[in-house]
């Protein structure tokens, strides 16, 4: 086949029994010629009239082909003259040069690095192993593929509109019903509001209750990402220490005596990096020092639906008095669903609303009502219970890899998708060496808020899928774990 140009297209054929569409086919082929030099800069393309002939598609699937390719700047469309291939931009070129290269290892591994390596926009490569996402083949691909089908087919007008505030209400009304059972008593109405995940909604009470100069505490280690973003608000970030039961409550009663915050932000049901979890009687007395020294107690829900059983929550034992409780879907269903939703009290719920108006109007109604789908046919639930079976065995395998290189692990995790390791050196320099190999891990110092070096680091136990991975690791530790397939 030839274009009407007279330069020879690569030998293709449309695949129409595949699941992509011709359209795209069309326009993967000419994208690949075209950043290989088959089609170079300047170069005519076949008119859309002579392409579906050649092509043996319809005129409206060639133009849509076209119209993909100029949105990504490949071609360019010259009035009354057709189609034109376009010159690479100098950024194009240096994004592409760059998405290639191995991290600086002159940089500053701090919180950013990590974000940035994490998403990195390298075509076809997976996501890293310790990048905090379950490996996609662990979820359920066809469950929401099927709820994102049904929301296109049923969803009408209400895609087309801003959505309400405080978010969709039939997915409060699940929402709710769900926490409820779990004796966290949240009405739909009152006392919830949806929010693009997690990190939204921790944002959200942020930029809603700090004020520069506020004093804000934190577990150590704890989630790094919220360490950052607490300074950038001028807040004042104070670490108390973690313990394998929850927070070292005796440091917490004296640092909230000393530092009078506003807000401690915890993790109960399964704490990230440790996988600990929140025994009963620390619960309750995280609840009455707080109550004590009147301070807001936010719990970051993230992780609970990888605890087996009901887990131990702040948000029930305080009846959402001075309990915000934000939870999300993105870890266990889709990293794209960026949906979520916080629980508390009438008022706070209230001013939260109000900030999320001020900062963005809404969250997108469509994500929400395809995780609504999902929750509603009840397929959620058996879902968890698969993929807890799954994280659990991979935690255990993790859990005796790291042991056998070496690595101490004092007390062992409670459930959750991360370990928490000691590897007896600096692990700054680890995560170093390790991601000029194409490793990252996590070092003990970014989840202090006092950047403390630090012997621990954490890793994602889904590792235990990544052959390359576990011999790097392997051989920077300089120990044989003992698994020559490894």
């Amino acid at each position: 086949m030839t274009l009407s140009t007279g330069i020879p297209m690569l030998t293709w054929t449309p695949m129409r029994r595949s699941g992509v569409s011709l359209a795209d086919q069309l326009a993967t082929h000419l994208a690949e010629r075209i950043r290989n030099h088959g089609l170079r800069a300047g170069t005519r393309l076949s008119s859309v009239r002579t392409m579906a002939q050649e092509a043996g598609l319809s005129r409206f699937t060639v133009v849509q082909a076209y119209e993909k390719l100029a949105a990504q700047g490949l071609i360019r469309s010259r009035r009354g003259a057709g189609f034109y291939v376009l010159a690479p931009t100098p950024a194009m070129a240096a994004s592409a040069e760059a998405a290639g290269l191995p991290p600086d290892p002159e940089a500053a591994f701090d919180t950013l690095f990590l974000l940035r390596s994490m998403f990195r926009e390298v075509a076809g490569m997976p996501v890293p192993s310790t990048a905090g996402l379950l490996p996609p083949a662990w979820l359920n691909h066809e469950m929401v593929s099927a709820a994102v089908r049904n929301v296109g087919r049923s969803g009408g007008r209400s895609l087309l509109g801003y959505g309400v505030p405080k978010g969709l209400l039939a997915l409060r009304q699940q929402v709710a019903s769900g926490l409820q059972a779990q004796d966290v008593p949240a009405h739909p109405d009152h006392h919830l509001m949806t929010v693009a995940g997690v990190t939204h909604g921790l944002d959200l009470i942020s930029r809603t209750f700090i004020r520069p100069g506020d004093t804000v505490l934190v577990e150590d280690p704890g989630w790094f990402m919220i360490f950052g973003r607490l300074t950038a608000l001028g807040a004042r970030v104070v670490g108390v220490p973690r313990l394998p039961d929850g927070p070292d409550v005796r440091a917490l009663a004296q640092l909230a005596q000393l530092h009078k915050p506003v807000l401690f932000i915890v993790n109960s049901a399964v704490h990230n990096p440790t996988g600990h979890t929140l025994s009963a009687g620390v619960a309750y007395e995280v609840l009455r020092i707080a109550e004590q020294f009147d301070f807001l107690l936010v719990e970051d829900d993230t992780y609970a639906d990888l605890h087996p059983g009901e887990p131990m929550r702040l948000a029930a034992l305080d009846r959402l008095n001075r309990v915000l409780l934000v939870g999300g879907y993105s870890k266990t269903l889709a990293a794209s669903l960026r949906v979520g939703y916080i629980a508390g009290k009438r008022d706070l719920i209230d001013r939260l609303t109000d900030t999320k108006l001020l900062g963005g109007l809404t969250t997108p109604q469509l994500g929400e009502q395809v995780v609504y789908r999902i929750l509603v046919e009840g397929q959620y639930r058996r879902h968890l219970e698969r993929l807890r079976v799954r994280v659990n065995d991979a935690r255990d395998e993790c859990l005796r890899r790291l042991l056998a290189m070496g690595c101490t692990i004092p007390h062992e995790p409670h459930a959750g998708m991360f370990v928490w390791a000691d590897c007896g050196m600096d692990t700054e320099v680890l995560a170093r060496r390790a991601a000029a190999r194409g490793l990252l891990i996590g070092p003990g110092v970014l989840f202090s808020p006092t950047q403390t070096p630090s012997t621990h680091f954490r890793v994602a136990v889904s590792l235990v899928e990544d052959d390359k991975g576990l011999r790097v690791l392997q051989s920077l530790l300089g120990r044989d774990d003992g698994n020559r397939d490894t």
